[in-house]
């Protein structure tokens, strides 16, 4: 099996289950809801909109890929179709599996901000080819999560997407809620690539789970609307390059990554940043796309084949290297660990593009470590 070959294998057996099940209008009969067992029934009323949401995030490049052909156009052209259905699905109020979008609760603005971080990557897919009935009812989801106040950390993107969303989809968008995000972000600043999540630092991967590649996405849309956002593009972009290089620093000879920090169960959602940078060819000159490539697929592959990722229907665990219900914290259940699909984002590279195409080679910890005399590292 070839590396591409493999990464789709990957991406298919994440989302069969929720996008086929979805598209039935089974979603809610069908996916489990794993939860602290304090927390199952509280979890119950967001898992099925984060499935939705942090899946369609990750596998939203691909499913708008042009260029295609063979086995993988085929199976591309019938996931674009299965995602609009279970759009459709999850935003008709006549739906079973009609979908909190803040309703109750918090959590839904997190979830509706991936749903469109997703509409961003994927427009035509998401949006634009999608019947007026299902785009009336998807801008309704969107406007309603406005109901959802955010903490006062990185949820502040959430926000700001929202109504980045909105803005591509040509409605009308608040752009105060965009402003404080961005500039709180650019107060919260810490240096050399990191952001505090909110007024202090963490160790965790949220910089790569969403504050970076949210702030590179909203800026990307809305970013020439102000100059003191269109003034944030470089340095954030800037930033992003630096934080991808200790991302790809982070990734053992073995395949491995620190374990630290909350919502490890994300698995390779870790990696979303790294991966990002890869699809919009915005790597530093430091890391080639091939070891990018290489580093990726090795955790990957590492974390996948972990006995019980998966349960026996295909659902995803709570765990970062098999089954560990105890790293799953209280807010996480069944549909959070779908945010793994985010590291899947180079799919959306064509197999001509050098990420794909050009021959595997070593990556920074593994040449450091076989000792090869490779230039010192440096902060920005």
């Amino acid at each position: 099996m070839s590396e591409r070959a493999f990464w789709l294998a990957v991406l298919e057996r994440i989302a069969a289950p929720v996008l086929t099940n979805l598209a039935a209008r089974q979603l809610k009969v069908k996916m489990p809801v794993e939860a602290q067992p304090h927390k199952v029934d509280e979890r119950a009323q967001f898992t099925h909109l984060e499935a939705l949401g942090r899946l369609l995030c990750g596998i939203a490049p691909w499913l708008s890929l042009s260029g295609l052909s063979g086995e993988e156009e085929t199976l591309r052209q019938r996931y674009a179709k299965l995602a609009q259905e279970a759009l459709d699905a999850a935003t008709d109020p006549a739906s079973p599996d009609f979908m909190n979008f803040g309703r109750i609760g918090r959590q839904p603005l997190v979830d509706v901000a991936f749903l469109g971080q997703a509409l961003l990557r994927a427009p035509d897919i998401l949006w634009r080819n999608l019947p007026a009935r299902v785009q009336d009812n998807l801008i309704s989801a969107l406007e309603m999560s406005r109901n959802c106040q955010p903490y006062f950390c990185n949820w502040l993107m959430f926000s700001a997407m929202v109504e980045a969303a909105l803005k591509e989809c040509g409605r009308p968008w608040d752009r105060v809620r965009v402003d404080y995000a961005l500039r709180q972000h650019e107060q919260w600043y810490l240096g050399d690539g990191i952001y505090g999540d909110g007024p202090q630092f963490h160790w965790d991967y949220y910089n790569s789970f969403v504050i970076q590649p949210m702030l590179l996405d909203v800026l990307r849309v809305v970013g020439d609307e102000d100059p003191t956002w269109a003034a944030m593009k470089e340095p954030v972009l800037t930033r992003a390059r630096r934080y991808a290089v200790i991302l790809e620093r982070f990734i053992s000879p073995e395949g491995t990554f620190p374990p630290i920090g909350r919502s490890i169960t994300y698995r390779f959602g870790s990696l979303h940043l790294l991966a990002y940078m890869a699809l919009m060819h915005e790597l530093p000159s430091e890391i080639s796309p091939a070891q990018v490539r290489c580093a990726m697929g090795a955790v990957i592959r590492r974390m996948i084949d972990a006995p019980g990722t998966f349960d026996e229907h295909g659902w995803l665990t709570i765990g970062f290297c098999g089954h560990q219900p105890n790293l799953g914290e209280g807010y996480i259940s069944t549909g959070s660990l779908y945010l793994c699909a985010t590291a899947l984002l180079p799919l959306g590279l064509t197999p001509a593009d050098p990420f794909w195409a050009d021959p595997p080679c070593d990556w920074t910890a593994k040449r450091i470590w076989k000792g090869e005399n490779l230039p010192a590292d440096h902060a920005i």
